[in-house]
Parts: C-alpha cells; sequence; structure tokens
C-alpha cells in the first residue's frame, strides 16, 4: 500500500498525506487514474495498473534515504499554535510546529510513518539519516493550455482535466459542510497568492465563538488556509492548503475547498488567472 501510494502521488494523482494505509483517498485515486490511462476504474490494484502506474510515476524504490541538514532543524518553528483562530492573531507567524512535521510535510508523509519507518529517528539531529516516501522529485506533467478544474461533491476530489476530458492530476479534497454546502455552479480564478495571510470575519463561521472580532493571521504552513490560495470569481470562496493534512478528504470545511498544502501547491502550478472551475454534485 505505501509503495502504490508514493507511485499514485509521482504520477500527480495524490492520496492526500501518505500513511500506508489503504482507504477512501486511495480508491479514489486509483479510480481516477484508472479512467485517465483507459482502463477499468475498479478503485483496486491489479497487474495492468500497477504496469501502468510505474511507468507514469516512474519505476523507482517507494523509499529514499534522507539525511537531515542543519536547516532542516533551524526552522524557526511555532511549537504552540492556539486551537482558536483569534488567539492565533496574536502570534508573528504560523510555522511548523517541529522538524518532524516540516520533514513529514516534504515527504508527503504523515509523521506517525515516518516515525514508524524510523523507529530510532530522533528527527533532532544534523546528520541523521532516515528512510521517507520516495515523492521528493515528484511533479505534475507539464500543464496544458486549456484544462479545467473540477472539484466533485460526491467523491471528495479535485481534478484538473484537459478539453478531451482525461484527467492530468488528481488530489483529495474536503469542501463545504452542512452549514456551507458547496456553491455548485462555475467560476474562475482571480489569481493565486503563496504564503497568504488569512483575514479571519466571524460573520462567515457558523460556528464563531459570541464575541469574536475580525483579525489577521500571519503566514505560515500553520496558516488556516497553508501556504498557498487561489482566489475564486465566487465572494470569500478559494482553493487553498491546511495545517492539518491528516483530515483532508475526510471531514468537513467551512465552505472552501482545501488541499494538503503539497496539493494545492501542485493546483497553483497549473492554473492562472481565468482558469476555468467547476464545482459539481
Amino acid at each position: 500500500m505505501l509503495a502504490a501510494q508514493v507511485a499514485l502521488d509521482r504520477a500527480g494523482f495524490s492520496t492526500g498525506e501518505i500513511d500506508g494505509r489503504s482507504g477512501q483517498n486511495v480508491q479514489r485515486a486509483l479510480s481516477a487514474f484508472q479512467q485517465s490511462h483507459q482502463l477499468s476504474p475498479t478503485g483496486q490494484m491489479d497487474d495492468a495498473t500497477w504496469k501502468q502506474l510505474t511507468s507514469a510515476g516512474g519505476d523507482v524504490p517507494p523509499l529514499v534515504e534522507y539525511t537531515l541538514t542543519a536547516a532542516d532543524l533551524a526552522g524557526p518553528f511555532t511549537p504552540d499554535i492556539p486551537p482558536k483562530l483569534p488567539d492565533q492573531a496574536a502570534l508573528d507567524e504560523l510555522n511548523y510546529r517541529t522538524p518532524l512535521e516540516a520533514i513529514a510535510e516534504r515527504f508527503h508523509s504523515s509523521p506517525a510513518l515516518l516515525q514508524q519507518l524510523n523507529p530510532q529517528a530522533t528527527f533532532q539531529q544534523a546528520g541523521e539519516r532516515i528512510m521517507a516516501p520516495n515523492v521528493a522529485n515528484a511533479s505534475p506533467t507539464s500543464p496544458a493550455q486549456d484544462i479545467t478544474v473540477f472539484v466533485t461533491k460526491s467523491t471528495s476530489a479535485l481534478t484538473i482535466e484537459d478539453a478531451g476530458g482525461r484527467i492530468l492530476l488528481h488530489a483529495p479534497v474536503t469542501s463545504g459542510s452542512v452549514h456551507d454546502p458547496l456553491p455548485i455552479g462555475t467560476w474562475k480564478v482571480n489569481g493565486v497568492q503563496r504564503n497568504p495571510k488569512f483575514h479571519y470575519n466571524p460573520e462567515l463561521f457558523w460556528d464563531a465563538t459570541a464575541g469574536d472580532r475580525k483579525a489577521t493571521l500571519q503566514p505560515g504552513p500553520n496558516n488556516p488556509v497553508g501556504i498557498v490560495w487561489i482566489d475564486l470569481s465566487k465572494p470569500h470562496y478559494g482553493i487553498h492548503g491546511t495545517p492539518e493534512p491528516s483530515k483532508i478528504g475526510h471531514v468537513e470545511s467551512h465552505g472552501c475547498v482545501r488541499l494538503t498544502n503539497w496539493d494545492a501547491d501542485r493546483v497553483a502550478q497549473w492554473v492562472k488567472p481565468g482558469t476555468r472551475v467547476v464545482f459539481r454534485e
């Protein structure tokens, strides 16, 4: 399963946070990959899918050795991040909490998986060698000119498709809730902002605490919208990253389309002002 997640990630069909376990995110990524390569979209691994997958993502070992550097441990880090957004606004930065969290995100994996793969590692010493998912060089296919971004509510997935409907990129998303449903319709990209600040407006949050005031949260990977904000023509809506990659595809959001930080970065490489974005059931 770990090898399958890595191969899918390298091919541009993300399963979200790589954790070595099966689940809906893996099945949906497999199905999208199979559909893109004219295979029966069963969502299950078979010989034909594996052969095509290793060809598309590169037939490489699923794990790679990595040596921690002084820069990995230098930070800056923000170890204590309060849970409430107004309280987070008091912080100067919203960095990774620990070196382990930062390294795990670099390799698109859960911290728990890295610890499982490296039970003797401290993730605190420069020169320490670890094994990690082999995704460091993973990159999407060169962006096509005529693409459409689709966000599908029923599958909790974002896909980028060419004019012929072929899926070029897939990623799991969290999109909307009973209180903030995904606004079905066709929109467009206004622009892309990297390392954005987050402007908290309690009037837009159904679960805001009474008495909350508007606040501005500083940039960083633990910012509520992560490292990328893709602004849409629908007011107050965007496609963005997250400080909680383990929840992508599994929980609800406040209406926007949330991806892991690395998947949001990938999508940002494809889109430009005017790119069509379709929200569908």
